[in-house]
């Protein structure tokens, strides 16, 4: 599988709306883990890098 593809898509094509398919899942995904400790990352790990609410938002579980 070395084929690689690349969309490009113009601003007008961009989507605008999203759905949030971890609501619908059979089981909840596995948590994203931390590389240093092994252990799940929680929001404190992410604050330095993402603003609180894209952080909420990830992680979120509604429609």
């Amino acid at each position: 599988m070395s084929d690689q593809i690349k969309y490009l898509l113009d601003e007008s094509r961009m989507p605008r709306q999203w759905y949030n398919l971890q609501a619908d899942l059979p089981k909840p995904l596995s948590p994203v883990l931390h590389p240093g400790t092994g252990e799940p990352i929680g929001p404190e790990d992410l604050a330095p890098l993402f603003p609180m609410e894209l952080i909420a938002q990830e992680v979120s579980t509604d429609r």
